[in-house]
């Protein structure tokens, strides 16, 4: 019976929290559009793909067809539905783009809180790395590295682009815990008899939560970036209807110099600018929802 009455509390607290953190999110118009904004790709990426179903064969007698109702976006130079390819690249841009957000920042927050808080060899080898990685220009390397490595999945794509995005989030959060370390509740964990993991995740780290949740947020538009980047420029070939692909296939068969092909080149742009402008304002809002002081501030 207690056992009952205390999960009920815990639903209820985690209810709570959930209606307080939608409170935040309607009372911020921008978070509010980049909410909307991303629940829509989500919802696109996830529902979309068995409503709208993928051309597998173009019309020679509709090439380039200018939008109407039967065709959204227009037709490519295939005559193939362009609002179809752009529903069934969104998958995978999401997929990419959350993935290699959230494993930039596991790596980054450990590593980065691994060598502020033990110091010493540790913090030698971490910011070493780090600074090496920082003294090469990212997306070149992002280049280099998709050539030489065979892409089986996304998930690979995303454990690359996570291996070289750490170094900055990693040098902050070791910033952060340097200036907590020696702060009073770390001396009183650490005479409780806390343990280092414990020290760091449960003590120091929550102190900086909003700065990792922007950061997330900003690591996940870089991976948007950086692979429909790498799929212009032909080097994740896998990937499939992904919309730096749609991109690749308008300038190696000429559609950028045809007049007609305006709606195609620019369905992929206008979606790739509208998930980033979804982020961009979400992200002011996250700042809101994991600093309490920022909450009674507004």
């Amino acid at each position: 019976m207690a056992f009952v009455r205390t999960r009920r509390r815990t639903l209820r607290r985690y209810a709570e929290g959930l209606k307080e953190v939608f409170k935040i999110i309607v009372s911020d118009k921008a978070g509010l559009v980049g909410f909307v904004i991303i629940i829509i790709y989500i919802l696109m990426g996830t529902i979309g793909p068995m409503v709208v179903p993928y051309p597998a064969a173009g019309n020679p007698n509709e090439v380039y067809l200018p939008p109407s109702w039967e065709h959204p976006l227009g037709t490519d130079f295939e005559g193939k539905d362009v609002f179809a390819q752009i529903v069934h690249g969104t998958p995978v841009v999401l997929t990419v783009a959350f993935l290699t957000g959230f494993l930039t920042t596991l790596i980054g927050v450990f590593l980065g809180a691994l060598a502020g808080f033990k110091g010493g060899i540790a913090d030698t080898i971490i910011m070493g790395t780090a600074d090496f990685i920082l003294t090469i220009p990212q997306f070149p390397l992002f280049a280099v590295l998709s050539a030489l490595v065979k892409f089986k999945d996304v998930s690979m794509l995303s454990v690359l682009l996570a291996s070289v995005s750490w170094p900055t989030l990693a040098r902050a959060v070791r910033s952060q815990i340097l200036s907590m370390k020696e702060r009073e509740f770390v001396e009183a964990a650490r005479l409780l008899g806390f343990s280092t993991f414990d020290i760091i995740f449960t003590e120091m780290i929550p102190n900086i939560m909003p700065y990792i949740a922007v950061s997330f947020m900003f690591n996940s538009i870089y991976a948007i970036y950086a692979q429909v980047g790498l799929a212009y420029l032909g080097l994740v070939p896998f990937i499939g209807e992904n919309w730096g692909l749609m991109l690749n296939r308008a300038w190696v068969l000429g559609a950028f110099f045809y007049e007609g092909s305006i709606w195609y080149i620019m369905s992929p742009i206008i979606a790739i600018v509208g998930l980033q402008i979804g982020f961009l304002l979400f992200a002011r809002v996250l700042e809101v929802i994991f600093n309490p002081r920022l909450r009674v501030g507004g």
